[in-house]
């Protein structure tokens, strides 16, 4: 027989919705009334239903809301030079730097190397994080890396073809020119790959050394205007796009 779930964990659904941000309670309410809440895939019409925020998996025109108390998701912008751990035996800088302060147990999504700067997610969350670094998910990633050389036609061809590295073959999902000067170009490049240093390599590999690296944009996160160092917290929409990119 299972345990029966606490009392107080139990509350109404339109506090909770409202706790989120989604609105109003009297603004939540409606929603449920005109069938847009969804709690454990099930449509919600009657208003006062208990749910458990930490536990019922709860939509609002069919996308997932955190309701979890105490959940975050944060982006980091982080600086060339910092490596990705939350703290460091050498004093080197880590990201656990730019988080001092904070009360969450906070651990990073996957990471970056240390010489390569950008978007970094961080969360408490451990389902959204375990599934945005499992490749499974195949979470696509989007790089802008300053590159020697002039690249040459049919360059993106190749990538998105695959090329053979040492632990196997990669391939890119998207590749483009920003800009092509004599001796160096700027090009994006859009992977789901997780494997160490994989642009760099890849790059490499084709001719076309890696002077500079940034990592831009996680699924549907973009590190936007967010500058060098600085952590923002994700609004209720970009964690409703992070959930439905990995089918939470």
């Amino acid at each position: 027989m299972s345990a029966e779930k606490p009392a107080d964990s139990q509350v109404r659904l339109q506090k909770v919705l409202a706790s989120a941000g989604i609105g109003s309670r009297r603004a939540c309410e409606q929603m449920i009334d005109e069938g847009r809440v969804e709690v454990d895939g099930r449509i919600v019409l009657e208003q006062g239903l208990r749910v458990d925020p930490a536990r019922s998996v709860i939509k609002v025109d069919g996308m997932r809301i955190p309701t979890a108390p105490g959940h975050v998701v944060l982006a980091l912008n982080k600086p060339r030079g910092v490596h990705s751990t939350m703290s460091d035996e050498r004093g080197r800088p880590c990201v656990g730097d730019y988080l001092k302060g904070r009360k969450e147990r906070l651990f990073h999504v996957g990471r970056l190397d240390a010489d390569t700067e950008g978007l970094l997610l961080l969360t408490n969350d451990g389902e959204l994080a375990q599934r945005l670094a499992h490749p499974s998910h195949g979470v696509p990633k989007t790089y802008l890396a300053q590159v020697r050389g002039t690249i040459p036609r049919g360059l993106g061809k190749q990538l998105r073809e695959g090329v053979e590295l040492e632990d196997g073959i990669v391939r890119v999902d998207r590749f483009r020119v920003i800009t092509s000067a004599p001796g160096r170009s700027l090009v994006e490049l859009v992977l789901h790959e997780g494997r160490k240093h994989v642009v760099r390599r890849l790059l490499k590999e084709v001719g076309h050394p890696v002077e500079g690296l940034v990592r831009v944009k996680v699924g549907p996160i973009g590190l936007g205007d967010l500058r060098s160092g600085k952590v923002r917290t994700l609004s209720l929409q970009e964690v409703g796009e992070l959930y439905a990119s990995v089918g939470l």
